[in-house]
C-alpha cells in the first residue's frame, strides 16, 4: 500500500480537493475497512490462490468470477506499473536515463525475483517495508512542528463533494490489501495470519497516510499544485526538503524508491495468482496454472503479468490512476456481495474462522459507499468499469463457458427461495475439501466409517423403542445380522442405562458376536425421539455396532462423537442440514482431537 499512492498521488489529489485531501484519504481508508472485513471473512473460509476471484466465483458463478479475476489482475498490474513509473522518475534524477527504459528494466528485474520463488520475494519485501516505515516516521516527527495552519484554509475550496470524488481517485493507495488475499494459499496459517495482516496493515497505513498528508499539506500548501499540469509528482520528497533540507530530500527519495520497489514486487507476485486461479478453473488457457517443479511458482502467469506491466508503463499517469482505482472499487463491491450471497444461501460448508461483524450492515455500507465513489468519479470511471467488465465477460463467453460450469452459492440461494432443486453437492464438496486442507485434517478410521455409514432421516415423532426397530432393520440389512437379536440388544442396552448423552444426542452402542466388525449408523429425528421423560426430544442418534475385539476403537468412536457434539454450532448445523450428505459433513468436519 505504501507506494505511489502516497509518494506521487497527493499532488494530483490536492488539485482536486485542496487541503481536504487529508479527509479524502481518511474516507477512502474507512471504506477500505468495510471491504477488508468482508475479505477477511472470505479468506478465513477459503484461503486459496486468486483471492477475491475465488470467492466471487464460488458465490456468484464463473461468469462474474472471470470478470472479477481479470479486472483485479488488470488493476493490480496497473497499480504496480504506476509504482514502476514513480520509481523510474526518482531514479531518473540520479542517472538521467529515460524513465520508460528504467521502468522496463525494473519490471524485468522484479519478474525474475518472483520466478525465483515466494519466500525469496517476501523476505525482500519485509526488509524494504521496515526501512520505509522508519523513514516516514522520521519525516512526520520532524515535520509536524513546521506545519503552517494557513496552508489548511480554505479546507475544501472545491466543495464537500470534491472530497468524495478525490477519495475515489486515491483509493488506489489501499489496493495492496487485495494482494494479501491472493497469496493466502502459500501463507503459513492463512486463516489467522492473512485476516490479521490485512486489518493491521490497513490500521497502520491509514494512520501513516493521514499524518504524512497532514504534514505535507501543512508545509507546502499550494506548492503542491494548482492544476493537473503543475501538480508535483514528488510531494513527500518536496515536503521533506522543506522540513529537513537536502538530507530530507535524499532520505525521502530513498523511502519513495523503497516503496515503489515493494509495490512492484508484491504486485507481480499477487496479480499472477489471479491468472493461476482462473486457469485452474479452466476459464483461461491451461499453461497459466503450471507451477515450476522446484519453487511451485506459476511461471507463465508471472511472465504474462510482467509483460502487461511493461506495456502499461507507457500509459498516461492520470489514466493509470483512475483505471486502477475504479476496478479496485468494483472488486470490493463484488466481495461484499459474495459475503451476502454465501451467508444467505445457507451453504453448510461455508465456515469462516472470522466472521464480519455487524452483518449485513457493513456489506450494505460498503456496496453503497463504493458505488457512490464511482458515481462521484464521473462518467469516465463508470465507462471504465463497464468496459473492463464487458471485456471479462467476453473472455468467459468465448473461452471459459465451453470448458467448465461450476456450481455456486447463488444457485443455493435461488433454490432456498423457490424451494426447487437447482444444485447437486458440488459446491459443498469443494468447500469441505478446502476446510480439510485449511484445518490440516488428516482422515482417520472414524472418518472413513462416517463417509460410508448409513444415514436415515425420520420425519415423525417416535419413541426410542420404535426407533430401535428401524435401527435393527438397517443394521441387519448391512451387516447380515439377525434383526430380532439386534433389536433385543438395543432394548437391553437402553434398559441398563439411558444412552442419551444430552437432550439432543443419544449414542446407543451394542456388542455383537464375531470378529473384526465395526460400523456406525446415524439417524436424524426432525420432530424428535422420546428416550426418557426428561430427554424426550432427541434429534441426533449415533448407533455403534461392533465385535468384542473392537472394544478399544468402540471407545475412541464414542469419544470422537462426544467431542463433535460439544461444538456450540453442532445442533444448529444438524437441524439445518438439507440432505444426507450435509448431515455426513456435520460429523466429518466436526471439531475433535485427532
Amino acid at each position: 500500500m505504501i507506494s505511489s499512492g502516497l509518494f506521487i498521488l497527493p499532488g494530483l489529489a490536492y488539485v482536486h480537493a485542496g487541503p481536504g485531501v487529508i479527509l479524502s484519504y481518511m474516507i477512502a481508508g474507512f471504506l477500505a475497512l468495510t471491504g477488508v472485513l468482508s475479505h477477511a471473512e472470505l479468506v478465513s473460509a477459503m484461503p486459496k490462490a486468486g483471492g477475491s476471484y475465488f470467492f466471487v466465483t464460488r458465490s456468484m458463478g464463473p461468469a462474474v468470477g472471470t470478470i472479477d479475476g481479470l479486472i483485479v489482475w488488470f488493476s493490480i498490474s496497473l497499480k504496480s506499473s504506476f509504482a514502476l513509473i514513480g520509481m523510474a522518475a526518482f531514479t531518473h534524477l540520479i542517472i538521467g536515463l529515460d524513465i520508460h527504459i528504467i521502468a522496463l528494466i525494473l519490471c524485468v528485474f522484479f519478474t525474475v525475483i518472483n520466478i525465483a520463488g515466494v519466500r525469496e520475494a517476501s523476505r525482500f519485501q519485509v526488509m524494504i517495508v521496515m526501512a520505509l516505515i522508519l523513514l516516514m516516521l522520521m519525516y512526520i516527527y520532524t515535520g509536524v512542528s513546521r506545519v503552517d495552519v494557513n496552508n489548511l484554509s480554505p479546507f475544501a475550496p472545491h466543495g464537500v463533494l470534491s472530497l468524495f470524488s478525490t477519495a475515489g481517485m486515491v483509493f488506489v493507495s489501499y489496493g495492496g490489501l487485495l494482494k494479501v488475499a491472493s497469496v493466502a494459499e502459500e501463507a503459513k496459517d492463512p486463516t489467522r495470519n492473512v485476516p490479521l495482516g490485512m486489518i493491521m496493515s490497513l490500521g497502520i497505513v491509514s494512520i501513516l497516510y493521514a499524518l504524512v498528508i497532514f504534514v505535507t499539506t501543512g508545509v507546502l500548501g499550494s506548492k503542491l499544485g494548482t492544476t493537473v499540469e503543475t501538480a508535483t509528482i514528488t510531494p513527500i520528497t518536496d515536503g521533506a526538503s522543506a522540513v529537513m533540507g537536502r538530507f530530507g530530500y535524499y532520505a525521502l527519495s530513498v523511502a519513495a524508491i523503497l516503496a515503489f520497489v515493494s509495490t512492484a514486487n508484491a504486485g507481480i507476485m499477487s496479480a499472477s495468482r489471479y491468472l493461476l486461479a482462473l486457469s485452474r478453473d479452466e476459464l483461461i488457457p491451461g499453461p497459466f496454472s503450471k507451477l515450476s517443479a522446484k519453487k511451485g511458482v506459476p511461471v507463465y502467469a508471472v511472465i504474462m503479468t510482467g509483460i502487461f506491466m511493461m506495456i502499461s508503463v507507457f500509459l498516461k499517469l492520470d489514466i493509470l490512476v483512475k483505471a486502477a482505482s475504479t476496478v479496485m472499487i468494483v472488486t470490493y463491491i463484488f466481495s461484499s456481495l459474495a459475503v451476502i450471497v454465501l451467508r444467505e444461501s445457507k451453504v453448510q460448508n461455508y465456515q469462516p474462522r472470522l466472521k464480519s461483524p455487524l452483518y449485513p450492515w457493513v456489506q450494505i455500507i460498503s456496496i453503497g459507499g463504493f458505488s457512490f465513489l464511482v458515481f462521484e468519479m464521473g462518467l469516465e470511471a463508470i465507462l471504465t468499469a463497464l468496459g473492463l467488465s464487458a471485456a471479462g465477460f467476453t473472455v468467459y463467453w468465448f473461452y471459459g463457458k465451453k470448458n467448465k460450469d461450476k456450481e455456486y452459492a447463488i444457485l443455493h440461494l435461488i433454490e432456498r427461495i423457490t424451494n426447487k432443486e437447482f444444485v447437486t453437492y458440488g459446491l459443498e464438496n469443494e468447500l469441505k475439501e478446502i476446510i480439510r486442507e485449511r484445518d490440516e485434517i488428516v482422515k482417520d478410521r472414524f472418518d472413513n466409517l462416517i463417509e460410508k455409514c448409513t444415514i436415515v432421516n425420520i420425519n415423525e415423532r417416535i419413541s426410542c423403542r420404535e426407533l430401535f426397530r428401524i435401527i435393527a432393520y438397517h443394521i441387519s440389512g448391512k451387516l447380515n445380522e439377525d434383526e430380532k437379536l439386534i433389536h433385543e440388544l438395543l432394548v437391553k442396552r437402553e434398559n441398563d442405562n439411558s444412552t442419551a448423552l444430552t437432550d439432543f444426542v443419544a449414542i446407543p452402542h451394542i456388542i455383537i458376536d464375531g470378529t473384526s466388525t465395526f460400523d456406525i449408523f446415524m439417524f436424524r429425528g426432525r420432530k424428535g425421539f422420546e428416550f426418557t421423560e426428561d430427554q424426550n426430544n432427541i434429534r441426533a442418534v449415533f448407533v455403534l455396532v461392533g465385535t468384542r475385539d473392537e472394544r478399544n476403537f468402540h471407545l475412541r468412536a464414542i469419544s470422537a462423537i462426544a467431542q463433535i457434539v460439544k461444538d456450540p454450532e453442532f445442533e444448529k448445523r444438524w437441524k439445518e442440514a438439507r440432505n444426507l450428505e450435509n448431515l455426513r459433513d456435520v460429523v466429518l468436519l466436526g471439531k475433535r482431537f485427532r
